[in-house]
């Protein structure tokens, strides 16, 4: 457990997103939870679960979100 909760940080318009090995740096955070909301609606499989694995990350507000385990 983080001393600091996520959701108690302050949230910056700036994102790092990692999604099927691509690394994209977002300067709109509402863009950013957009685009993987239609990608997380739209895919299938895979695809899909990690969309939803990045989508659930912006959410909570991360300034760096992936799909992959770490």
């Amino acid at each position: 457990m983080l001393k600091i909760p996520e959701l108690a940080m302050p949230r910056t318009r700036k994102v790092t997103t990692v999604c099927n090995g691509k690394r994209e740096v977002w300067t709109d955070y509402e863009e950013a939870k957009a685009y993987f909301l239609e990608m997380m609606m739209t895919a299938e499989g895979e695809e899909r679960d990690r969309a939803e694995c990045v989508y659930i990350q912006l959410l909570h507000g991360l300034d760096e979100c992936s799909d992959e385990d770490e």
